[in-house]
């Protein structure tokens, strides 16, 4: 095991993955604040697990930080109103995808006035410590939503001896992560230390992809001051730029040597992995007591006038964001929250930001247009390209014949949808697109199998 603890000098090597163009063209960009928002919409289900329930009511006043919505599900997360003002009306709202959830909709006095009650955790141990990230209405800030109390909550059994903190942002446009780091480097390494502290884990490592330089040199001079880091075990170690560099399981691979079993998860091999912008998170809010109410994200694209970093309210609507941003220069062609390899594409602008929302990317049409899929080919480059070790082709063309055996013989569910295989494909076929509907297959047998145990 003392040799698995070593420090490795550079980046173990992983498989597949697709060379996508970087475009970080907002990477120099300083973040605004953006606050002329004259109301916000708070869904109710921002993370993996169960919704809250609305827990205001109409015509209410709500402040800063004032919980609009809770549950007592372990696999969930509060939410909080991201601005004072009067709770306007409560809907059902469809999210971009596919949730339906209930939302409190806020109207804004533009005071930003903060909830009275709010005051920093009292941290004595670690179950204070998990207290408070759920209240703090944390969830994974990278992009999956996952609650952070939830991932910091090791199951007994599972020995954690590595923290991996992922400041790779891989996919192309999106440069809030990297902003994180420049303009909040000392959140950033306090909340390292928090958690590490908290996991009592032997080291930790921070990947950075190599074409954020200026992060890269920020972090090692922090990293290695020999006051805040007297035995030395926080490191920072850059990796190759290419995608999904930034995926939980290859960044795994890259920073340790270890590869996460098929349906594992990272403390199956020690590990835990927390996005830059979510311990730094952590640090402020241990600091002030201030929920998780505003984010950070990049907005960028060819239809977008005035590509920049934000920071905005969360439930901000998007096209007031974009209107914020200078508008549209020209008709947008499509629009995605997120980025363009594992981004959503929105039906309308008028869907608020949420919590693990960290980009909004607007192209327009010329740059919007798809080409038409051919037949396979047979080549084999979705294979070598995928970084989960799935033969891609063969999972589609079950999915298609609705063959559950294959299917589960395949591990169609261990896709990350990364997208790797779509863009290597000669034949320009959407395989992404394919592989969800055999996962949807896979999950309607599994709900099948398990009425027909309960029938027994």
């Amino acid at each position: 095991m003392e040799n698995n603890l070593k420090f490795p000098t550079k980046p173990f090597r992983t498989k597949g993955g697709a060379k996508v163009p970087h475009r970080k063209n907002t990477a120099q960009c300083e973040s605004v604040v953006l606050t002329d928002i004259p109301e916000v919409v708070i869904p109710m289900s921002q993370h993996i697990g169960a919704p809250c329930k609305v827990a205001v009511q109409k015509g209410d006043k709500v402040f800063v930080g004032t919980v609009v919505g809770d549950t007592d599900a372990f696999v969930s997360a509060p939410v909080h109103s991201s601005v004072s003002g009067e709770v306007k009306d409560i809907i059902t709202m469809t999210l971009p995808n596919g949730v339906v959830t209930e939302a409190v909709v806020i109207t804004s006095d533009g005071l930003f006035e903060k909830d009275p009650d709010l005051k920093p955790p009292v941290v004595e141990s670690k179950e204070d410590f998990l207290k408070a990230v759920r209240a703090s209405g944390l969830v994974g800030l990278g992009g999956a939503g996952f609650p952070a109390h939830v991932k910091l909550n090791v199951p007994k059994g599972k020995e954690i001896d590595t923290l991996l903190i992922n400041c790779a942002e891989c996919e192309p446009y999106i440069t809030a992560d990297h902003r994180e780091v420049l303009e909040n480097s000392w959140a950033v390494m306090s909340g390292i230390y928090a958690v590490k502290d908290i996991l009592g884990v032997k080291r930790v490592i921070i990947g950075v992809e190599k074409n954020k330089p200026d992060a890269i040199k920020l972090l090692k001079e922090i990293a290695d001051n020999e006051k805040a880091d007297p035995d030395d075990v926080v490191r920072v170690l850059p990796l190759k730029s290419s995608y999904p560099q930034g995926a939980e399981k290859v960044l795994i691979k890259a920073t340790t040597g270890r590869v996460v079993p098929a349906g594992g998860l990272p403390s199956d091999v020690g590990c835990v992995v927390m996005n830059v912008a979510s311990v730094a998170f952590i640090a402020d809010y241990l600091k002030t007591g201030m929920p998780l109410v505003r984010k950070r994200l990049t907005v960028d694209g060819s239809a977008i006038r005035n590509p920049r970093n934000v920071i905005v309210p969360i439930g901000t609507p998007v096209n007031r964001l974009i209107e914020l941003c200078g508008g549209y220069k020209e008709e947008c062609g499509k629009l995605l929250m997120g980025g363009p390899m594992m981004g959503i594409a929105l039906f309308e602008d008028s869907a608020p930001i949420l919590k693990q929302n960290n980009a909004i990317l607007a192209f327009n049409v010329k740059d919007a247009s798809t080409a038409k899929g051919g037949s396979c080919i047979r080549c084999g480059k979705c294979v070598d390209a995928c970084p989960m070790n799935l033969v891609p082709c063969t999972i589609v063309r079950a999915a298609k014949n609705n063959q559950v055996d294959v299917l589960k013989e395949y591990n169609t569910m261990t896709c990350m949808e990364c997208g790797c295989c779509t863009v290597v494909c000669p034949a320009q076929r959407y395989l992404v697109q394919s592989i969800r509907l055999g996962k949807a297959i896979l999950r309607e047998e599994a709900k099948k199998e398990k009425g027909a145990e309960v029938k027994k």
